[in-house]
């Protein structure tokens, strides 16, 4: 009897997996979903308390020559998230993550993914811009670099795209260059990541168009991990 009983229970679990699977109503799946719904809402509500604590944060030294923090800008709960090394002039007059000219170029790669702007989450290592554009400092990276994971564990992102070889170093820690890891997809905390080059640096080498079409070739890999073929 006790037999029977657990392979009809195991046909019913067969059963409501399928009809799960292709979507059916008829079966009651509200508290599953009311539960994620619920998950959802307190990590947006940590997330808005996450980007006051950026907006004021005075941990280093960039803070005090800074006119905006920049947080980072998009969907929560987006798929796709970029990772750049940290604002610069007009993010930092506008308190909006990439939005000068190597933001416009990363927008049109965005585009071309098929993607906009909302449907991503944008943002930088650190959230406040270096002085004249320079790279973050080490204790400057250490200081904010906190901010930036419990992003990464709030959004859940299903791939990590990083602009550049600021980015991907605090990912690959002792990287030489970024052409040593673009292309290949790195791990952290089992999310997939594409390093990539940054916009700026295809802006300062216009007539190098190898440069972009490896950028795109990236990108690409990155879509198709996304469709999942």
């Amino acid at each position: 009897m006790d037999n029977k009983k657990n392979e009809e229970l195991l046909f019913l679990k067969e059963q409501l997996d399928f009809f799960q699977q292709i979507g059916a109503e008829f079966f009651p799946l509200a508290p599953v979903a009311a539960g994620r719904s619920e998950e959802a809402g307190k990590r947006l509500e940590i997330f808005a308390s996450l980007e006051k604590t950026v907006l004021s944060c005075k941990k280093c030294p960039l803070a005090a020559a800074r006119t905006h923090a920049v947080p980072g800008e998009g969907n929560k709960q987006a798929d796709l998230l970029f990772i750049g090394e940290g604002p610069g002039h007009d993010e930092d007059l506008q308190g909006k993550p990439f939005v000068g000219r190597a933001g416009q170029l990363l927008t049109k790669i965005i585009e071309a993914m098929k993607f906009t702007r909302d449907d991503v989450y944008i943002t930088n290592l650190v959230k406040c811009r270096p002085p004249d554009n320079r790279n973050p400092e080490p204790g400057e990276i250490e200081q904010c670099h906190p901010y930036l994971l419990q992003q990464i564990e709030l959004i859940q992102p299903r791939v990590i795209v990083t602009l550049g070889k600021v980015a991907a170093e605090f990912f690959v820690p002792h990287l030489k260059s970024i052409g040593q890891v673009r292309g290949r997809f790195q791990l952290y905390r089992d999310i997939p990541l594409m390093p990539t080059y940054h916009p700026s640096y295809l802006i300062r080498q216009p007539d190098n168009r190898s440069l972009r079409k490896m950028v795109w070739e990236d990108m690409k890999k990155v879509m198709a991990l996304l469709d999942g073929s």
